[in-house]
């Protein structure tokens, strides 16, 4: 296995990661502010390695999300069409692993045929609330786990107070609270088609979880 830098703020080293490169897979970058300005640089840098087709992680149903992430997305979107590379784009939903902190990807566009120019928009076979998620770690452990579901300024300041890094105490109390009011939910069991199974359960993803710990 060949190992190469690629970091999406510096274009020489995109250039020389993407040599020789066919189909690259362009997760989203995690800075959220600066997203767009990374993304142009690696399609950039596709188009000069002569990359033919790019599978890019996206938002589930970017263009009508009410998620402060949306924009970026829409926009990278918006430069991935207009790049004349081949575009597959996956619409991710929240992860169960943003809770859990287990992650599992999936590579099916990847190692199969017949997805470019498609977008996909991807989401679990089952939704589930935060309670929910609560009570399936409660009755897994043999705890009582409540969950108190916090204004978000005071989940701003918990999480302050945690340790998590900015922008996500600002960040996420406001991604939570359109998600509670469904910006993440999608019924189409496209992420199982693709995989050809069921989606991992909330109860699989917690065992997974707690096996960590």
């Amino acid at each position: 296995m060949e190992v190469r830098e690629a970091d999406y703020t510096r274009p020489d080293t995109l250039n020389k990661a993407l040599a020789g490169i066919d189909t690259l897979m362009m997760i989203s970058g995690s800075e959220i502010g600066q997203r767009v300005a990374q993304h142009r640089n690696v399609i950039d840098a596709a188009k000069q390695a002569g990359i033919r087709r790019v599978v890019h992680t996206s938002l589930l149903h970017a263009e009508r999300s009410t998620l402060d992430l949306a924009p970026e997305h829409v926009e990278t979107e918006a430069l991935l069409q207009a790049s004349g590379l081949s575009v597959t784009l996956l619409r991710n939903g929240w992860y169960t692993e943003n809770y859990t902190a287990s992650v599992g990807p999936a590579v099916a566009v990847l190692t199969s045929a017949g997805h470019d120019g498609k977008t996909y928009e991807l989401a679990g076979d089952s939704a589930y609330t935060l309670a929910d998620l609560a009570a399936e770690i409660s009755r897994q452990t043999g705890k009582d786990i409540p969950y108190k579901n916090l204004p978000p300024a005071d989940y701003t300041v918990a999480l302050i107070a945690a340790g998590v890094p900015a922008p996500w105490p600002q960040a996420l109390p406001a991604l939570d609270v359109e998600a509670a009011k469904g910006a993440l939910f999608d019924d189409g069991h496209v992420l199982a088609k693709l995989i050809g199974r069921s989606t991992t359960s909330l109860k699989e993803s917690v065992a997974a979880a707690l096996r960590q710990v």
